[in-house]
């Protein structure tokens, strides 16, 4: 048996060696690739072969107090088992006592006194290795392997982030094959470069007092093979960088692992930057154990536990881990310190105290080195190795929140004696130290790591400048969006990609730009400039608080009439899309068009007319929408943008098909489809994607014209086309304008619900309400259609109560119609006569016309549920075939032609329904497989046999 009181003694069994000081397995004298949590479980049970452990002891000594289940502790043995070799035929060495633990029963041997001795007294300047590396493993095992290749790498990345315990973990992995010659030399206490010869022969035992060690060192190196840890190096690469250079050059059998904040920039140097552990994303579905899967979590876990005892962590405080560990960056030293603090305020509390310049005074170990005890003390190691230059310009970035471009850098940093190009020059050096972050892919941005940004931000205040690098800030983006708002060369998703992540600096600009300390003028300037990001982005709500903060702060001066106007325009879009029917768009539109008038501005009329329009949409208010249209249609005849007639013939497109006229709605639409390829961009008065939207209008009016194959055909295309607009508002109307209601009304339930569900989920990722209670209530009218019609009626009265004036939007209209007609399915049939009846007066009084064959055939159906009402059953299915008619919208004519037949079948008139069923049924060219031409089939079939 080992002694367990001498932690450098080797444990030998069979062809291995443990050695547990220096965590390191041996297999016939070569180091064996194994997991820390496995490597952990062999040295507990090693260390007492022969004993049974109990399973909850051995769990407790592995991951002290952090919470796991025994399904992990299974894991590592497996793992543990796999690098021994163990099998249920060969050899054995750990094994599973039933209903106890598990037993390590390889006989040990006692430890030869060569190698491993050899390696402890070599490695005598080498830390002890880090008792947990949490998220490491995959990078110090590439790193060991690289020094199999390279002979000089350097771990980079900013302070904090691990690579001291990065670079000591290889070291120990790599002791055996340098025959334990690995050094490690820390330059972080160094004050002077002029001894940094002397520091590295100080690690490796040399003395003497020659006036240049450099030949004395040279000889010694070149003894054998040979690892360096060089640490904690940016601060003397002047001098260390030539010496490492020269001494890779000239000793073949030396390896150099270094640590620095930024690279050597020598001949032969290969660098490897250090990433932040992974942190949970933001997601409100993550549960416990999704947060704690990722290594920022796990070490956050586990320095609570060490701190104050047994740590579970609970559904409640996973959230708030998850958002600790992204606001740190997944930094490790930061994420320890926050650990350390939550014995005093909590989980919340903690989290609350982390935008305060007094979390970067947390203090950590009192035995880390004074530069890792806390935030503050680790950067200012870095800030104060700048140069005045660089100095200014972090601190003049930290007022970016979030992702920046070079020029937005550039513009906003300089000044205060600071030229661009300067400015440039310094964020090319703090890049390099680590300092500043690259970041995106298609345009590349920078950001400042939320605990560095803290830290400058501070150094901004105490010097008096932080009020004029926000006003460079808010003139920057005021400026950036003048220009973007007029840009008509790039697609949406391009447009997206350039200003879409300037969100947040936006966001933080206007909240200076509004706080007592700010410049509301530039506010609301900035405002205006913004409206296009918002309305891209289907921000509706957004734009709607942001337009109504700055109109406020406008007042009521003559002299602002023009950006009045600009901003009530915003609002009043604002309004109707991102609440549908909002009582108070009209006013505000009328208004703007008043504006507009007197300005005789015909760009704000239009938008203004356009809006308008849009409102007696959604108020049902049809004629006077047509009525808006042809004045819209009139004023774009003025405008130099052919876009303009095409918006035109688009809005009176969408007022013919609600009014029930197809065929001149389809000449309309048509021949918007036709002008496309002329369209650059998205019009500037338009929220929609035009291309993608008049698809999905063309697809209705095609299907009520009969043209089922066609129009589902378009729906597929549209779909995959609103998919790569990007654009949020538009594919949630291609959802719930065309594919939804087409799918339902072909019989495909099954997709039906599919895109039903889409664009619930889309709604509600970008809070457009209107849309996500109709994705809601159509998905219980499917559930109904299924068979579900308990549920589903209790489902969709519940989201149609939930709707209030929303229902009264064109695009409810089918649902109440189905609500009706559920009330029949449940046997309550005076209650959907109630709601038939209640929903005829409605499209009689706005004109509503495109549906009602389909609500007068339901009253019909309601009726004949009533034998004394066959009568009135009939007068409405001859009403309804009628006036489908005269819309030229056949769907609905084959729909009460299969109503009609049945109801005369029951009334023994089987030539009067066949002859019905043919006329109709052969009226059709395509469509052969949707559900209502089955039937009609069917019928047909059954009554001429």
């Amino acid at each position: 048996m080992p002694d367990k009181h001498n932690q450098n003694s080797a444990i030998s069994f069979g062809s291995f060696r443990l050695l547990p000081n220096l965590r390191l397995l041996e297999k016939d004298g070569a180091p064996l690739q194994i997991g820390g949590r496995a490597l952990d479980i062999l040295i507990v049970l090693a260390e007492q072969a022969g004993e049974v452990i109990e399973k909850r002891e051995l769990v407790k000594r592995v991951w002290g107090d952090v919470n796991v289940d025994e399904g992990s502790l299974r894991f590592h043995i497996t793992a543990l088992r796999k690098v021994l070799g163990d099998s249920s035929k060969g050899a054995r060495h750990v094994v599973n006592v039933p209903g106890r633990g598990y037993c390590f029963v390889a006989p040990l041997a006692a430890a030869p006194s060569g190698a491993s001795q050899a390696h402890v007294a070599a490695s005598r300047s080498l830390p002890p290795p880090p008792a947990k590396m949490i998220g490491r493993a995959e990078v110090i095992e590439k790193i060991s392997t690289g020094l199999s290749l390279h002979r000089f790498i350097t771990v980079v990345g900013p302070g904090g982030i691990g690579k001291t315990a990065v670079a000591v973990a290889v070291g120990h992995r790599r002791l055996a094959d340098f025959k334990g010659q690995v050094f490690f030399v820390d330059f972080g206490t160094l004050r002077d470069s002029n001894l940094v010869e002397t520091t590295i022969a100080s690690a490796l035992g040399l003395t003497g007092s020659s006036e240049d060690p450099v030949p004395g060192l040279l000889t010694y190196l070149r003894s054998g093979p040979l690892l360096l840890i060089f640490d904690s190096c940016e601060h003397v690469l002047d001098t260390l960088a030539p010496l490492t250079e020269r001494i890779v050059r000239d000793v073949p059998q030396l390896h150099v692992l270094a640590t620095s904040r930024e690279s050597f920039r020598s001949d032969g140097e290969r660098l490897f930057r250090l990433f932040p552990l992974d942190c949970p994303p933001q997601d409100e579905n993550l549960t416990a154990a999704d947060v704690l899967s990722y290594p920022a979590a796990q070490l956050f876990a586990e320095r609570v536990a060490r701190s104050t005892g047994r740590f579970e962590l609970s559904a409640e405080e996973a959230p708030l881990v998850a958002d600790i560990c992204r606001r740190l960056d997944g930094i490790a030293l930061a994420i320890e310190l926050a650990a350390g603090r939550v014995n005093a305020y909590g989980i919340a509390g903690t989290a609350s105290l982390l935008d305060s310049r007094f979390s970067l005074q947390w203090r950590g170990r009192r035995t880390a080195v004074p530069r890792h005890q806390t935030l503050s003390a680790a950067l200012d190691w870095s800030y104060n190795l700048l140069s005045a230059t660089e100095s200014a310009t972090l601190r003049g970035l930290s007022i970016f929140v979030g992702p920046f471009t070079l020029q937005a850098a550039a513009a906003v940093a300089s000044g205060g004696g600071l030229s661009a190009s300067e400015a440039i020059e310094a964020i090319d050096s703090l890049v390099t130290k680590s300092l500043i972050a690259p970041s995106g892919a298609q345009v590349m941005r920078y950001r400042l790591l939320d605990t560095t940004r803290t830290y400058a931000h501070g150094k901004l205040e105490d010097i008096g400048e932080a009020r004029r690098l926000a006003r460079r800030h808010a003139e920057y983006f005021r400026d950036l969006f003048d220009r973007a708002g007029t840009e008509t060369s790039l697609p949406l998703p391009a447009w997206l990609s350039i200003y879409g992540p300037e969100l947040d600096n936006v966001r933080a600009a206007l909240d200076w730009a509004f706080s007592r300390d700010g410049d509301a003028p530039l506010g609301i300037a900035l405002t205006g400039a913004a409206v296009t990001l918002w309305v891209r982005l289907s921000l509706f709500a957004e734009c709607r608080e942001r337009t109504r903060t700055a109109l406020a702060a406008l007042g009521e001066t003559a002299d602002g009439d023009r950006v009045r106007m600009h901003l009530l325009a915003a609002l009043g879009l604002s309004l109707m899309y991102g609440q549908g029917r909002a009582r108070e768009a009209r006013p505000i539109l009328e208004a703007t068009l008043g504006l507009a008038d007197r300005l005789n501005d015909n760009d704000f009329r239009l938008r203004a007319l356009w809006g308008l329009c849009i409102d007696q949409f959604n108020n049902g208010e049809f004629g006077e929408a047509r009525a808006l249209a042809e004045r819209f249609t009139s004023a774009a005849t003025e405008s130099p943008d052919k876009t303009d007639l095409m918006l035109g013939d688009r809005l009176m497109a969408v007022a013919l098909h609600y009014l029930g006229d197809q065929a001149a709605a389809r000449i309309r639409i048509d021949r918007v489809h036709a002008s496309l390829h002329v369209l650059a961009d998205k019009p500037k008065i338009f929220p929609l994607d035009l291309r993608t939207s008049t698809q999905y209008f063309r697809a209705r009016i095609l299907w009520l014209q009969g043209l089922a194959d066609q129009a589902l055909e378009l729906v597929a295309r549209n779909i995959e086309e609103g998919r790569m607009a990007g654009h949020a508002l538009t594919f949630c109307s291609v959802l719930g304008q065309a594919a939804c209601p087409i799918a339902f009304l072909s019989g495909d339930f099954d997709g039906a619900e599919s895109y039903a569900t889409e664009l619930l989920e889309h709604a509600e990722r970008h809070a457009i309400r209107p849309w996500a209670i109709w994705a809601r209530a159509f998905n219980a009218i499917v559930s109904a259609k299924r068979g579900n019609i308990e549920t589903g009626l209790l489902l969709l009265r519940e989201q149609l109560d939930n709707a209030g004036d929303t229902r009264f939007l064109p695009r409810f209209l089918p649902l109440l119609g189905e609500l009706a007609a559920c009330f029949g399915e449940a046997q309550q049939v005076d209650r959907g006569l109630e709601v038939i009846d209640d929903v005829l007066t409605r499209c009689k009084n706005r004109q509503e016309r495109w549906y009602l064959p389909e609500l007068i055939r339901i009253k019909g159906e309601l009726l004949l549920r009533e034998d004394r009402h066959s009568a009135l059953a009939d007068e409405c299915f001859g009403e309804a075939i009628e006036i489908a008619g005269q819309q030229g919208a056949r769907f609905w004519e084959l729909r009460c032609a299969i109503s009609i037949a049945r109801f005369k079948i029951g009334l023994d008139q089987n030539g009067a329904a066949l002859e019905i069923l043919e006329n109709v049924y052969g009226s059709f060219k395509e469509g052969s497989d949707i559900a209502d031409m089955r039937a009609t089939r069917e019928l047909i079939a059954q009554l001429r046999s």
